[in-house]
């Protein structure tokens, strides 16, 4: 009992650790390939960070939207290297339906893997996770509800919306959206149009969500977000500054949990060292029985800590295999919410490193628990026995 509860200890400890570990490496490279493709996001005043998490992570829900003639304006700086707007508001069985240009997929790397790209209002190319979990097909047709949580109160009868195209699977945000052109949304959300009025006014009342950047340095971001958060009625914020400052509330709570499972692994390691102290003490006639049949005082310290060092590896891969399948789970969940799954990956450095510090403490714990065999007194020993 007190072995397995040694070996129990253990696992729990790395399970949890490796777990903090994979999240906290997994969520970081999504963050950042997700904001690699843009500098910038300029939208609708509110939080800088709701905007980034809404329009380059899409996991919140806009600030608003803004006229998309202004936002245009800002292309004439020098600076600027590439503006991609897009404009959002309505869901299809949850998966977001973004307008946007074609120059938003080029910039995932995103290809085609059936089908082909949007052409007309309408049109639509879905993400692989989308087309997996939905199981659209190309020429499929479907209605949009309005909102960004799935719901049936209010669809778009009237504009239903066709497949033309499956992507290829990326590691980003794109896996999870249903993508098209600006139009569709505009189209979409046209309950009534005035036509006395001539179309050059009608697009001038034009709205999108919000407008992506590309600079050409990182000297242009600085000065622009100033220009436009002092200047305008608008919103800049810097995505990598605003994922550095969330990766910090985050860590907060990775390091709670860190703590708590170097705290279980130090009670693990203190558990099997007095393991060891027992098992040296119930057994030192068989080990006094050995010294007689000529094995010296090294090699029964070797069999103490081989048998240590089984039970020490075996509660790590436990654990190790524990903390992947608590990663697996927990990514069932956050996929549909937060649109990124969790992948099972092989160890990484820092695990390795936690392996050497888990057998180096069972070395020293070896060590500590045999220093009795030193003075082991087989004659004593066998004729008490």
């Amino acid at each position: 009992m007190n072995t397995t509860l040694s070996v129990l200890l253990l696992i729990l400890s790395i399970s949890l650790a490796t777990f903090v570990l994979q999240v906290r490496n997994q969520l970081n490279q999504h963050l950042e390939n997700n904001i690699k493709p843009f500098d910038m996001v300029i939208g609708a005043k509110g939080s800088p960070l709701q905007l980034v998490l809404s329009s380059v992570l899409h996991i919140d829900t806009p600030t608003g939207n803004i006229p998309l003639e202004e936002a245009l304006k800002m292309s004439k700086n020098r600076m600027v290297k590439e503006m991609i707007p897009v404009s959002y508001g309505d869901n299809y069985r949850g998966y977001r339906i973004l307008g946007t240009s074609k120059q938003y997929l080029i910039r995932y790397n995103a290809e085609l893997r059936e089908g082909k790209l949007y052409e007309k209002p309408l049109e639509v190319v879905i993400g692989d996770n989308v087309a997996k979990k939905i199981n659209l097909q190309i020429g499929n047709t479907f209605t949009s509800a309005h909102g960004l949580a799935e719901n049936t109160l209010e669809t778009h009868t009237k504009k239903p919306f066709i497949v033309t195209g499956i992507l290829k699977p990326t590691g980003t945000i794109i896996d999870h959206l249903i993508v098209t052109n600006l139009e569709s949304i505009w189209e979409v959300h046209e309950h009534t149009e005035d036509h006395n009025h001539p179309e050059e006014e009608h697009e001038e009342q034009r709205e999108i969500t919000s407008l992506l950047v590309k600079f050409r340095n990182p000297i242009g971001a600085l000065q622009m977000s100033r220009f436009i958060n002092e200047k305008t009625a608008m919103q800049a914020a810097l995505p990598k500054l605003e994922v550095e400052r969330l990766m910090r509330f985050l860590g907060i709570g990775f390091k709670v949990v860190n703590n708590i499972s170097i705290a279980i692994l130090f009670v693990a390691g203190l558990s099997i060292f007095i393991n060891l102290i027992k098992t040296v003490s119930e057994r030192k006639q068989e080990l006094a029985l050995l010294r007689t049949y000529g094995v010296n005082t090294f090699q029964l310290i070797k069999l103490v800590f081989i048998e240590a060092f089984f039970l020490s590896f075996v509660g790590f891969v436990l654990g190790w295999f524990l903390g992947r399948i608590s990663i697996w789970v927990f990514s069932v969940f956050i996929e549909d919410t937060y649109g990124h799954l969790l992948v099972f990956d092989f160890p990484n450095q820092e695990e390795l490193l936690l392996l050497a510090l888990v057998i180096l403490t069972t070395f020293l714990a070896s060590i500590m628990a045999s220093s009795s065999l030193y003075k082991l007194n087989v004659s004593k020993i066998l004729t008490d026995a």
